[in-house]
C-alpha cells in the first residue's frame, strides 16, 4: 500500500517503502519499510503554496490499486507535479493524447493488459514519453525485462519516499533532454522544408538524422564533400539544431585571404598591429560568440594559422593580433573541405593534432552524381524558387529535359544544378522547360530539340539530328526509324551508338 504523506487523523495511512534498482541489483533484498516522520511532512500552507508553481512537469500514474493511486498523485502533486490516473493499461491508453504525460509510472502487475505490453504500446504512441515501472521483489525479472524493453528504471514495492521523488525526477529530466532533442529535430526540419537542404535520397536522409544528432552537442565538425555539394547548408543546419540556433553563425572562406590578413580576420587585431591597422577590429572568434564559426576550406589554412586555430580548440582562448589581452569566447567549430586531409597530413600541408580536433564528428557529403534520385525533387525545387523570383509560370520540365538532367554527371553538384535551371528559367519560352532551354554543357548542339541551322552545318549535323527526331517520333523503335528513313536497323543502331544515345530493343 502507498501513503500519502499528507493523510491525517484516523485516515492517515502508513508511507509506501520504495526502493529503486537497476537491472544489475535484481538480487538485492527488499527494503525496509520506512514512514515518513511526522516532523518533514509540509504544512499545508504551504504545500498549497507549492502547488501554485510552475508545474515541473506531468505524470501518468497507472495502478489498479485505488489506494496507490491515489497516495502516488497526492505525493508527486506536492512535488510540484501535474498528475493524471488510471486503473489500467487500456483506461491508461486512452488518456495519453489529451493528457500528454511527459513520465508514465506504471505498475507491472495489471488485469487485462500488463505493464509491459502497456508500455509497448505507449511508447507506439508516444515515443517521447519516459516510462518507470512499479513491481513487488518477487517479480523484478519482469522489471529488469521491462527495462529491456524501453523503461527508464523501475521501483520495487513497498515504495520508499525518497527513492520515488528521486527516480521521477530523473525520469523527468529525461524527458526534458528527451523532448529538447525533438524540438530541434523539428526546427531542421521546418529548415528544410523552407529550403535549406532539399532531399528525397536515402543516403541523405541518414546524413540529415546524424546532423539532427550531433546538432545539441558541443562536438566539432568536419563537413566533406566535392565542391557545390552543399557544405555550408549542412554546415548551418547543424547550427539550427542546436541550442545555439539563435546566437551567430559566422563563415569564413580560408582560401580566400593572404595568411597575415587570414590572422587578422579570425582573431582581430589591435591598432597599428600592421600597416593599415587604423584602430582595433573584432574577428570572427568574437563576433561568433555564443554561437558557431564555419570554416570552408580549412585545409588552405598556413601553417602559422593552424598551430593558433589548434590553441583555440584546445584552451577557448586567443589574443588579437598585435595585442597581449587574452580572450575567452564560447565558439563551437564547424569546418569543410573538399580535399582529403589524411593525405595532406602525410605531406606535412596539414597538423596531425588539429585534424582530430576538428574531426570529433565527420559528416561525408555524396557527389549529385551518386543521389540521382535527388534530381528530379531539386529540379522542381528550384524551378519553383526562380520561377517565382522572375515572375514566371513554367509548368516544369519535358520528359527529355529531365531525363537529360537526370543522366548529366553535374562535376559542379548541386551549384551547378541551380545555375542551369536559373539559366533555364530565366530562357523559357514555353510552358515547360524543353532541351534547348538547357546549356551545351548538358544537352550539345545535335540534341537540342530545334533543327541545325542550315547554313554552316555539316551533313552529319543533318542527318545526326533527322535520326535522333525520326526515333523520338517512333517511340525509340529503331526498326520504325530505319523505315521511315530509308535505312538499314542495323545503320541506326550503330549510328546511335556513335552518338551515344540508346533506342527502344527490338524483338527478333
Amino acid at each position: 500500500m502507498v501513503t500519502s504523506p499528507n493523510a491525517r487523523g484516523s485516515h492517515e495511512r502508513e508511507t509506501p517503502p520504495f526502493s529503486v534498482g537497476t537491472a544489475s541489483d535484481a538480487a538485492a533484498p527488499p527494503a525496509t519499510p520506512v514512514d515518513v516522520p511526522a516532523a518533514s511532512r509540509e504544512p499545508a500552507g504551504e504545500a498549497s503554496l507549492r502547488g501554485r508553481r510552475e508545474p515541473r512537469g506531468r505524470i501518468l500514474i497507472v495502478d489498479d490499486e485505488a489506494n496507490a493511486r491515489a497516495a502516488l498523485s497526492e505525493i508527486l502533486h506536492d512535488e510540484g507535479y501535474t498528475t493524471e490516473t488510471a486503473a489500467d493499461g487500456f483506461k491508461a491508453l486512452g488518456k495519453l493524447e489529451d493528457f500528454q504525460p511527459d513520465v508514465v509510472l506504471t505498475d507491472l502487475k495489471m488485469p487485462g493488459l500488463d505493464g509491459i505490453a502497456f508500455m509497448e504500446k505507449a511508447k507506439s504512441a508516444m515515443p517521447g514519453a519516459v516510462f518507470v515501472v512499479m513491481t513487488a521483489f518477487g517479480t523484478i525479472s519482469s522489471a529488469v525485462l521491462a527495462v529491456k524493453k524501453g523503461a527508464e528504471n523501475y521501483l520495487t514495492k513497498p515504495l520508499e519516499l525518497e527513492s520515488l521523488t528521486a527516480v521521477v525526477e530523473r525520469a523527468m529530466e529525461k524527458a526534458r533532454l528527451v523532448q529538447e532533442t525533438r524540438q530541434l529535430r523539428d526546427r531542421l526540419r521546418e529548415r528544410n522544408a523552407a529550403g535549406l537542404i532539399v532531399t528525397s535520397d536515402p543516403r541523405m536522409k541518414q546524413l540529415l538524422d546524424l546532423v539532427a544528432q550531433v546538432g545539441p552537442s558541443r562536438a566539432s565538425v568536419l563537413v566533406t564533400g566535392e565542391s557545390g555539394t552543399g557544405k555550408e547548408l549542412i554546415a548551418e543546419a547543424i547550427h539550427s539544431a542546436s541550442t545555439r540556433a539563435n546566437k551567430p553563425f559566422v563563415r569564413l572562406n580560408c582560401a580566400a585571404l593572404a595568411e597575415s590578413l587570414l590572422e587578422s580576420e579570425l582573431f582581430g587585431h589591435e591598432r597599428g598591429a600592421f600597416t593599415g591597422a587604423v584602430g582595433r577590429r573584432e574577428g570572427r572568434f568574437k563576433q561568433a560568440d555564443g554561437g558557431t564559426l564555419f570554416l570552408d576550406e580549412i585545409s588552405e589554412i598556413p601553417q602559422g594559422t593552424q598551430v593558433k586555430l589548434l590553441r583555440f580548440l584546445q584552451e577557448r582562448t586567443f589574443e588579437r593580433v598585435g595585442g597581449n589581452e587574452t580572450l575567452k569566447v564560447d565558439v563551437r567549430v564547424i569546418a569543410a573541405t573538399n580535399r582529403d586531409l589524411e593525405s595532406e597530413i602525410k605531406q606535412g600541408r596539414f597538423r596531425e593534432d588539429l585534424f582530430y580536433r576538428l574531426n570529433v564528428v565527420t559528416v561525408d557529403l555524396p557527389p549529385l552524381r551518386e543521389r540521382r534520385g535527388d534530381i528530379p525533387t531539386l529540379a522542381s525545387f528550384f524551378l519553383r524558387r526562380y520561377a517565382a523570383e522572375n515572375g514566371r509560370t513554367i509548368e516544369g520540365f519535358s520528359t527529355d529535359a529531365l531525363e537529360r538532367l537526370s543522366n548529366y554527371g553535374w562535376p559542379g553538384n548541386v551549384r551547378e544544378f541551380e545555375n542551369v535551371v536559373e539559366r533555364a528559367v530565366v530562357l523559357c519560352d514555353t510552358a515547360q522547360v524543353e532541351l534547348r532551354h538547357l546549356p551545351k554543357a548538358v544537352v550539345p548542339d545535335g540534341e537540342r530539340g530545334g533543327p541545325p541551322p542550315v547554313p554552316g552545318s555539316t551533313i552529319a549535323d543533318l542527318e545526326r539530328y533527322a535520326i535522333l527526331k525520326t526515333l523520338e517520333a517512333c517511340g525509340g523503335s529503331t526498326s520504325k526509324a530505319a523505315l521511315i528513313l530509308g535505312i538499314s536497323t542495323r545503320k541506326v543502331q550503330y549510328k546511335l551508338h556513335e552518338y551515344g544515345a540508346a533506342g527502344e530493343p527490338e524483338l527478333e
